[in-house]
């Protein structure tokens, strides 16, 4: 059996990049995924069933989806739900590519505004790992945000067409902060991705490449370097002896238990998964699991709780052709003073549903009437939409958490886990203004109507926290190089390290610390060899 330096598990947004990190330096790398490599010409977006699939075997939600490469998710005591993608390339494709990088504020909340705890480095350590990442994945947008000065090189924005339009004049009147969507999607031809073509439904996969996805970046080039990678394997627990971890066991998709061993594990399974996987590394002197001495592991999950603010008009609009989460973003409220909670949140600009989900929202509002009026009644609707989403801060609360559920176990006899999180005080007040402020917003668009309500259940995308970076044991699970501190050869290199969440789309940003802790993988690796 082939020994190997590292063995990653996860082929995700963070996974992708540390395994190509580490293979370009010349490591024998193996990455693991329990979902499977994904075909492009397959995705629903291919075919007029687009909407149907999205709400089956694509849909986001683990607990709705459940197919037979996922594990049982119970946050049914959640009022958000868990979305996530078990494939290779993991959520990635799915996601919106919608691409800010977290801002420097964001990284010493403690030192600035009493609102804490810091991350143990600063946005200078991180800003070049931005730039990288963004070169790999293809960045799309307008260079001259003025809360993004650092961004120096983008592909032109993608088109704001006639709702951007108005949403931004709408802006423009308020006289608030507007900037087109920075995006992980190509407005031209790149390295073989093809340019997008505004078809639509970039969250049920983009069969054109456009959309960058950890598969078609990262990994394309990894595996060209000579990465190792075996889908439909599903990581138990990690192995260790001696207080150092030196492989994982796991299943095929067969079932078949195997163990893969390497002289350093590197765990990028999601916020969730990569709990999971450590509390299920339990031994006799760690009844607990892996990396969990001081009890932190799963704690501290945050997740952007989302309200959402819809504005009903009577011209149609071309809410249907371009990315749906890629419009344009305000940072108006970033740190408003006076609003009378800490932090603070991100007006998102979505371009409108699908037909299917436009008739089953109208219809769950009792605006959708079956018999003549049906055709009248949709039409009030479709493409008539003008939507943007509340993106708040969360605040790490350890008791917002993820645990094992032993009543559940996945087809290998696992178990599953169970999320408890509570909305915070401050998220609510937080999420009341925005919400205000998005009505304020779309009556100044000329909008007939408005209606507004939050959090949405169907949008835990953001996951971030479970195993936090920090300086000590006490207050962390891993180190400021992603190393855990109980358990030698073991490493966190996800949006578990995350210390805080800021307000924005983090997968810029997970990657990013991804490319940073890599290097200080390597650079700890060399200094340790004899």
């Amino acid at each position: 059996m082939t020994r190997f330096d590292f063995v990653v598990v996860g082929a995700g947004a963070a996974g992708a990049a540390v395994a190509w990190s580490l293979v370009s330096r010349g490591y024998k790398v193996l990455c693991l995924d329990r979902g499977p490599r994904m075909d492009p010409a397959r995705y629903p977006s291919t075919g007029n069933d687009w909407e149907l699939r999205k709400r089956s075997e694509f849909n986001p939600v683990i607990s709705e989806r459940q197919n037979r490469f996922d594990y049982p998710v119970d946050d049914s005591g959640s009022p958000i739900a868990v979305c996530n993608f078990n494939a290779v390339g993991g959520s990635t494709i799915l996601y919106s590519g919608h691409f800010p990088r977290f801002l420097e504020d964001d990284f010493a909340p403690a030192s600035r505004e009493e609102a804490g705890p810091d991350w143990p480095f600063a946005y200078a350590d991180l800003a070049p790992y931005f730039t990288l990442n963004e070169k790999m994945m293809g960045l799309s947008g307008l260079v001259g945000d003025p809360f993004y000065p650092q961004i120096e090189d983008a592909l032109p924005p993608v088109p704001l067409g006639t709702a951007g339009d108005t949403l931004a004049r709408a802006f423009n009147a308020k006289g608030w902060h507007w900037w087109p969507s920075f995006s992980a999607i190509l407005t031209r031809p790149k390295d073989g991705r093809g340019a997008c073509l505004n078809l639509g439904p970039c969250n049920t996969g983009c069969p054109q490449g456009a959309k960058a996805s950890a598969d078609n970046t990262y990994l394309k080039e990894a595996l060209r370097l000579g990465l190792v990678l075996i889908p439909e394997f599903a990581v138990s627990r990690v192995l260790v002896r001696d207080g150092k971890a030196y492989g994982v066991e796991g299943f095929d998709d067969a079932g078949e238990k195997r163990v893969f061993t390497a002289e350093h594990v590197i765990l990028t399974s999601s916020a969730i998964g990569t709990a999971r996987i450590l509390l299920n590394s339990r031994t006799a002197e760690r009844p607990y699991g892996a990396g969990n001495s001081g009890g932190l592991v799963g704690r501290n999950l945050m997740v952007h709780p989302l309200g959402y603010v819809e504005g009903i008009f009577p011209q149609r609009f071309d809410t249907d052709a371009g990315p749906q989460g890629c419009l344009l973003y305000s940072l108006q409220f970033y740190r408003p003073s006076g609003a009378g909670h800490r932090l603070g949140y991100m007006m998102q600009a979505l371009r409108g549903t699908g037909p299917v989900e436009t008739a089953l929202a109208a219809f769950a509002r009792r605006k959708l009437r079956f018999g003549q009026q049906v055709y009248d009644d949709f039409d009030a609707h479709y493409a008539k939409q003008l939507i943007l989403a509340i993106v708040c801060e969360d605040m790490p609360e350890a008791e917002n958490r993820v645990e094992l559920d032993e009543s559940r176990h996945d087809r290998f006899g696992d178990p599953g886990v169970k999320i408890h999180y509570t909305l915070h005080d401050n998220t609510k007040k937080m999420m009341i203004h925005g919400m205000s402020r998005g009505r304020e917003l779309m009556a100044a668009a000329g909008a007939t109507r408005s209606a507004a309500y939050g959090p949405v259940r169907n949008t835990g995308w953001h996951l971030m926290g479970t195993a936090r970076m920090g300086n000590s044991l006490h207050g962390a699970v891993v180190n400021s190089q992603g190393r855990v501190y109980d358990t030698d050869n073991l490493y966190v290199a996800d949006s578990s390290v995350f210390v805080t969440s800021s307000c924005v789309n983090p997968a810029n940003t997970i990657q990013a610390v991804a490319l940073m802790l890599a290097d200080r993988i390597d650079d700890y690796v060399r200094s340790t060899r004899v």
